[in-house]
Protein backbone atom coordinates (compact mmCIF):
# COMPACT_ATOMS: atom_id res chain seq x y z
CA UNK A 1 0.00 0.00 0.00
CA UNK A 2 1.92 3.41 -1.27
CA UNK A 3 1.99 6.21 1.14
CA UNK A 4 1.56 9.71 -0.44
CA UNK A 5 3.59 12.43 0.46
CA UNK A 6 1.66 14.89 -0.38
CA UNK A 7 0.10 16.66 2.70
CA UNK A 8 -3.21 15.66 3.63
CA UNK A 9 -6.08 18.26 3.99
CA UNK A 10 -7.52 16.13 6.69
CA UNK A 11 -7.74 17.50 10.46
CA UNK A 12 -7.11 16.09 14.08
CA UNK A 13 -9.60 16.22 16.63
CA UNK A 14 -8.34 19.83 17.49
CA UNK A 15 -8.95 21.04 13.97
CA UNK A 16 -4.80 21.33 13.56
CA UNK A 17 -4.27 20.07 9.63
CA UNK A 18 -3.11 16.04 9.35
CA UNK A 19 0.92 15.72 8.12
CA UNK A 20 0.90 12.21 10.05
CA UNK A 21 1.82 10.17 7.12
CA UNK A 22 0.91 7.02 8.13
CA UNK A 23 -2.73 8.76 9.26
CA UNK A 24 -2.79 10.57 6.35
CA UNK A 25 -2.66 7.15 4.29
CA UNK A 26 -5.91 6.22 5.28
CA UNK A 27 -8.65 5.90 3.41
CA UNK A 28 -11.52 8.37 4.13
CA UNK A 29 -13.51 6.05 5.82
CA UNK A 30 -11.18 3.80 7.86
CA UNK A 31 -9.71 7.54 9.09
CA UNK A 32 -12.85 8.82 10.07
CA UNK A 33 -12.62 5.58 12.57
CA UNK A 34 -9.18 6.37 13.78
CA UNK A 35 -10.27 10.24 13.77
CA UNK A 36 -12.92 9.17 16.95
CA UNK A 37 -10.05 7.66 19.11
CA UNK A 38 -7.58 9.90 18.93
CA UNK A 39 -6.55 12.66 21.87
CA UNK A 40 -4.03 15.50 21.21
CA UNK A 41 -1.27 16.72 23.04
CA UNK A 42 1.02 19.54 23.48
CA UNK A 43 4.49 20.12 21.83
CA UNK A 44 7.61 20.87 24.55
CA UNK A 45 10.85 20.27 24.20
CA UNK A 46 12.33 17.71 25.91
CA UNK A 47 8.51 16.26 27.16
CA UNK A 48 9.05 12.55 28.16
CA UNK A 49 6.20 10.38 26.77
CA UNK A 50 7.81 7.08 27.97
CA UNK A 51 10.27 5.88 30.59
CA UNK A 52 12.18 2.49 29.91
CA UNK A 53 10.99 -0.71 31.61
CA UNK A 54 7.25 1.05 31.89
CA UNK A 55 4.47 0.02 30.80
CA UNK A 56 3.49 1.34 27.43
CA UNK A 57 -0.48 3.22 28.29
CA UNK A 58 -0.46 5.94 24.75
CA UNK A 59 0.76 5.55 21.18
CA UNK A 60 2.15 8.32 19.48
CA UNK A 61 1.66 10.15 15.83
CA UNK A 62 4.07 13.04 15.45
CA UNK A 63 2.81 15.58 13.27
CA UNK A 64 5.21 17.42 13.28
CA UNK A 65 9.02 17.76 14.73
CA UNK A 66 11.56 15.27 16.29
CA UNK A 67 10.69 12.58 18.89
CA UNK A 68 13.96 10.56 20.04
CA UNK A 69 13.77 6.50 21.27
CA UNK A 70 17.14 6.52 23.33
CA UNK A 71 18.32 3.41 25.64
CA UNK A 72 19.54 4.09 28.76
CA UNK A 73 22.78 2.18 30.39
CA UNK A 74 23.20 1.86 34.10
CA UNK A 75 25.18 4.98 34.49
CA UNK A 76 22.54 7.08 33.59
CA UNK A 77 24.22 7.21 29.87
CA UNK A 78 21.75 8.17 26.96
CA UNK A 79 22.10 6.99 23.62
CA UNK A 80 19.57 7.50 21.11
CA UNK A 81 18.71 4.43 19.15
CA UNK A 82 16.08 5.75 16.84
CA UNK A 83 14.31 9.03 15.80
CA UNK A 84 10.95 9.32 14.50
CA UNK A 85 9.05 12.59 12.96
CA UNK A 86 5.55 12.76 10.44
CA UNK A 87 6.80 9.25 8.82
CA UNK A 88 6.04 7.52 11.66
CA UNK A 89 4.81 5.96 15.05
CA UNK A 90 5.76 5.84 18.43
CA UNK A 91 5.03 2.93 20.15
CA UNK A 92 5.53 0.41 16.99
CA UNK A 93 6.42 -2.34 19.67
CA UNK A 94 2.86 -2.53 20.68
CA UNK A 95 1.72 -3.57 16.87
CA UNK A 96 4.36 -6.35 17.09
CA UNK A 97 3.12 -8.00 20.53
CA UNK A 98 5.20 -5.69 23.24
CA UNK A 99 3.67 -3.23 25.45
CA UNK A 100 6.74 -2.65 27.72
CA UNK A 101 9.12 0.33 27.05
CA UNK A 102 11.71 -0.66 25.04
CA UNK A 103 13.65 2.84 25.77
CA UNK A 104 12.72 6.36 26.93
CA UNK A 105 11.25 8.51 24.38
CA UNK A 106 11.36 12.39 24.46
CA UNK A 107 10.44 15.37 21.96
CA UNK A 108 13.58 16.71 20.90
CA UNK A 109 12.19 18.99 18.24
CA UNK A 110 8.68 20.51 18.98
CA UNK A 111 6.36 21.39 16.11
CA UNK A 112 2.92 22.25 17.45
CA UNK A 113 0.40 19.69 18.83
CA UNK A 114 0.07 15.55 18.01
CA UNK A 115 -2.48 13.40 18.36
CA UNK A 116 -2.31 9.80 20.90
CA UNK A 117 -3.89 6.76 21.03
CA UNK A 118 -4.94 4.57 24.35
CA UNK A 119 -2.83 1.07 23.89
CA UNK A 120 -6.08 -0.46 24.34
CA UNK A 121 -8.24 0.88 21.26
CA UNK A 122 -4.59 1.08 19.12
CA UNK A 123 -4.89 -3.12 20.06
CA UNK A 124 -7.97 -3.43 18.54
CA UNK A 125 -8.11 -1.60 15.62
CA UNK A 126 -4.40 -2.68 14.55
CA UNK A 127 -5.13 -6.28 15.12
CA UNK A 128 -8.42 -5.70 12.57
CA UNK A 129 -7.20 -6.63 8.87
CA UNK A 130 -7.28 -3.90 6.65
CA UNK A 131 -5.27 -0.76 5.57
CA UNK A 132 -4.49 0.39 9.45
CA UNK A 133 -2.43 -2.64 9.62
CA UNK A 134 -1.15 -2.98 5.92
CA UNK A 135 0.60 0.60 6.94
CA UNK A 136 1.51 -0.27 10.46
CA UNK A 137 3.28 -3.31 8.95
CA UNK A 138 4.97 -1.31 6.25
CA UNK A 139 6.50 1.06 9.30
CA UNK A 140 7.84 -1.53 10.98
CA UNK A 141 9.27 -2.92 8.14
CA UNK A 142 11.05 0.35 7.61
CA UNK A 143 11.53 1.57 11.30
CA UNK A 144 13.75 -2.14 11.53
CA UNK A 145 16.13 -1.17 8.55
CA UNK A 146 16.27 2.52 9.99
CA UNK A 147 17.18 0.83 13.13
CA UNK A 148 20.27 -1.25 10.93
CA UNK A 149 21.67 1.76 9.57
CA UNK A 150 21.63 3.88 11.87
CA UNK A 151 23.57 0.78 14.20
CA UNK A 152 26.24 0.58 11.46
CA UNK A 153 26.63 4.34 10.81
CA UNK A 154 27.54 4.93 14.30
CA UNK A 155 30.08 2.40 13.99
CA UNK A 156 31.38 3.62 10.90
CA UNK A 157 31.43 7.17 10.55
CA UNK A 158 32.44 10.54 12.01
CA UNK A 159 30.76 12.78 14.31
CA UNK A 160 30.50 15.13 11.54
CA UNK A 161 29.13 13.09 8.93
CA UNK A 162 26.54 11.98 11.45
CA UNK A 163 25.35 15.87 12.63
CA UNK A 164 25.28 16.69 9.40
CA UNK A 165 22.69 13.57 8.65
CA UNK A 166 20.63 14.34 11.60
CA UNK A 167 20.54 18.27 10.55
CA UNK A 168 18.85 16.71 7.26
CA UNK A 169 16.62 14.27 8.89
CA UNK A 170 15.16 16.69 11.08
CA UNK A 171 14.63 19.67 8.07
CA UNK A 172 12.88 16.95 6.20
CA UNK A 173 10.74 16.05 9.57
CA UNK A 174 10.09 19.90 10.22
CA UNK A 175 9.35 20.88 6.88
CA UNK A 176 11.08 24.47 7.44
CA UNK A 177 15.02 25.28 7.38
CA UNK A 178 14.84 26.85 10.94
CA UNK A 179 13.92 24.93 13.98
CA UNK A 180 14.68 24.96 17.26
CA UNK A 181 17.54 22.54 18.57
CA UNK A 182 19.45 22.50 21.92
CA UNK A 183 23.11 20.81 21.62
CA UNK A 184 23.02 18.98 24.49
CA UNK A 185 19.81 17.16 23.00
CA UNK A 186 22.01 16.46 20.15
CA UNK A 187 25.24 15.61 21.73
CA UNK A 188 22.67 12.40 23.46
CA UNK A 189 21.98 11.74 19.76
CA UNK A 190 25.11 11.18 18.51
CA UNK A 191 26.72 9.67 21.59
CA UNK A 192 29.71 12.52 22.27
CA UNK A 193 29.80 14.83 24.61
CA UNK A 194 28.67 18.41 24.23
CA UNK A 195 32.46 20.31 23.60
CA UNK A 196 32.32 18.18 20.40
CA UNK A 197 29.03 18.66 19.23
CA UNK A 198 29.44 22.70 19.91
CA UNK A 199 33.05 21.97 17.62
CA UNK A 200 31.18 20.51 15.28
CA UNK A 201 28.77 22.84 14.75
CA UNK A 202 31.31 25.59 14.74
CA UNK A 203 32.86 23.99 11.46
CA UNK A 204 29.55 23.83 10.08
CA UNK A 205 28.74 27.26 11.01
CA UNK A 206 32.40 28.60 9.37
CA UNK A 207 31.30 26.63 6.33
CA UNK A 208 28.52 28.23 5.56
CA UNK A 209 26.41 25.89 5.66
CA UNK A 210 24.19 26.52 8.56
CA UNK A 211 23.45 29.35 11.01
CA UNK A 212 22.79 28.75 15.06
CA UNK A 213 21.11 31.82 16.93
CA UNK A 214 19.47 31.24 20.80
CA UNK A 215 18.86 27.45 20.21
CA UNK A 216 17.89 27.86 16.97
CA UNK A 217 19.30 25.97 13.68
CA UNK A 218 19.10 27.28 10.04
CA UNK A 219 20.19 25.61 6.99
CA UNK A 220 21.76 27.63 4.39
CA UNK A 221 23.11 25.48 2.22
CA UNK A 222 21.30 22.63 2.18
CA UNK A 223 23.54 20.82 -0.76
CA UNK A 224 26.79 21.27 0.83
CA UNK A 225 24.61 19.74 3.43
CA UNK A 226 24.33 16.94 1.99
CA UNK A 227 27.73 16.19 0.22
CA UNK A 228 29.04 16.35 4.10
CA UNK A 229 26.68 13.76 5.40
CA UNK A 230 27.36 10.33 5.05
CA UNK A 231 25.91 7.85 3.03
CA UNK A 232 23.58 6.51 5.57
CA UNK A 233 20.90 9.29 4.94
CA UNK A 234 20.44 8.37 1.22
CA UNK A 235 20.23 4.77 2.68
CA UNK A 236 17.69 5.36 4.92
CA UNK A 237 15.39 7.63 3.09
CA UNK A 238 15.56 5.07 0.23
CA UNK A 239 14.55 2.69 2.30
CA UNK A 240 11.64 4.76 3.15
CA UNK A 241 11.02 5.68 -0.52
CA UNK A 242 11.02 1.73 -1.61
CA UNK A 243 8.47 0.89 0.65
CA UNK A 244 5.82 3.68 -0.08
CA UNK A 245 6.24 5.72 3.32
Amino acid sequence: MAISTLRSARRLPDGTPLHNRLLAALPAADYARIHKHLQMNTGVTGRTLQEHGTPVTDVYFPNGGVFSVTNEMRDGALVEVATVGIEGMLGIGVFLGDRSGAGRIFQQVPDGPFPSMRVSRFVKESATPGPFHDVLALYAQANLLQIMQGTACNALHGVKQRCCRWLLQTQDRVGSSEFLLKQEFLAIMLGVQRPTVTLVMGALQDGGLIRTRYGRIRVLKRKKLEQAACECYEVIRAHFHRLGL
